[in-house]
Parts: C-alpha cells; structure tokens; sequence
C-alpha cells in the first residue's frame, strides 16, 4: 500500500494534477487549486489524495457489501480502462454511449435489455437462420446497435447502488439521473466540474488517460483487497 508521499509522487507522474485553463474553472474547484502556470490551473494534488483515499473506502465498502457499482467514462481517454475495469470486477459499465432512462426508467430499458440478449443468444445458437438474408442483415444492424449500447450492462438485473463516473460534467445526463433516482457518484472531475453536484469527487485530470487509469487502478486495488 502507498503512503501519502508515493501516492503523491505517482498523481504527478502521471500529470494528475493539470487542470484546465483559468477562465473554465468551476467556482466549486477554487479550493482545491495550488496555482496558476500559463493560465493553466494546477490541482492541489495532497488534496487529490485526502479524496482519493475517501473515495477508495466508499468503493471498499460498497463492494464488500454485495453492492453493484456502475462505471461510466465514455470519452475516448476512459473508455477501455472503464471497459477492462469494470468486466474484471464483475460490475456493469456504460462506456460508449448513455441510454437515456437507464437509471430513472429502469423497468423499460430492462425490456430493451432482455429483447437484446434474446437476439444475441438466437444467434449463438444458430437461429437466425431461418430468416432471409435481408432479414438477417436488419437484425444484424439492430444487435450491432444494441451491443453498442447495451453491452456493458446486460447482465444488470436491478437499479445499481452506486456510479462511478470519469469526468461528471461530460456524463452530466448519467449523473442527474444517478441522484435522482438517490444513487451515490464517485468521479474523476477535473477543474472545470461542478464538484458539488457529486457525492465523491476526486480533483484529477480527467483528460488524460495515464492519470484516469492510475486513478481507476487505485480504486480496483480497494476494491479487491
């Protein structure tokens, strides 16, 4: 386990504490940034760490008490860490693209879910067959459309207890559905997020893909110990 200095040391390695430039800072970010440098904001990276390690008990708890955890990041810096994080700890994952409803009318999107997964399994199994070729090549299409969207959470069986979310101003439609429906969000959120519309806010870099991961990472390695 990193002590404070490693952790520290491993978040500016990875540029973790870059934030945006000055005129997109979010009110809520002021104070937690150490500095300007050429009108590029620098994150207060200690900061990072007290929530960093809030965040590493939440997600700790929350996995040792059988809970699901949704993880979202759909821009393409987090997309396949997100995928590979989430598939690895048996957790549902949204990672290209938000369906509207997911949370709030999780019932009708279920449907959704269960016709995609009858289609995936006829064609396993060889059940397309019995259509003709024009046929097949439209339903073809609407299962290559419905793994895009579905992919990552069609073993969901009910609302999820909590989200993980890269970058809350980007998914803010997942995130306003996440508390309105009272579900807890952790997030990577960078300078320029409202830090307050989250419950678990991690001031990092969200635009990079070596910060995301070290950050996803970290939280993986709470999660399975």
């Amino acid at each position: 386990m990193q002590n404070q200095k490693d952790t520290i040391d491993a978040l500016f390695k990875v540029g973790a504490h870059f934030g945006y430039s000055k005129t997109r800072r979010h009110s809520s970010a002021k104070k937690f940034i150490f500095g300007t440098k050429n009108k590029v904001d620098i994150i207060d990276l200690e900061k990072t760490y007290v929530m960093l390690e809030d965040a590493k008990k939440v997600m700790h708890d929350l996995k040792a008490g059988g809970k699901i955890i949704l993880f979202v990041g759909t821009k393409p810096e987090a997309r396949e860490i997100i995928r590979s994080t989430a598939s690895s700890l048996g957790m549902p994952y949204v990672a290209d693209r938000w369906v509207g409803g997911l949370l709030t009318n999780f019932p009708e999107v279920k449907k959704r879910i269960a016709y995609f997964e009858d289609i995936r399994t006829k064609k396993e199994k060889g059940e397309l067959d019995m259509f003709t070729k024009k046929e097949r090549l439209l339903i073809e299409k609407d299962l290559e459309r419905m793994t895009h969207n579905f992919g990552g959470v069609a073993n969901i069986k009910r609302v999820p207890d909590a989200m993980f979310v890269v970058d809350p101003k980007k998914e803010h439609i997942a995130v306003t559905e996440a508390l309105k429906s009272g579900i807890p969000v952790v997030a990577i959120a960078n300078t320029d997020c409202n830090l307050k519309a989250v419950n678990f806010p991690i001031i990092a870099n969200d635009g990079s893909r070596g910060s995301i991961e070290y950050i996803v990472n970290t939280l993986k390695e709470a999660l399975i110990d």
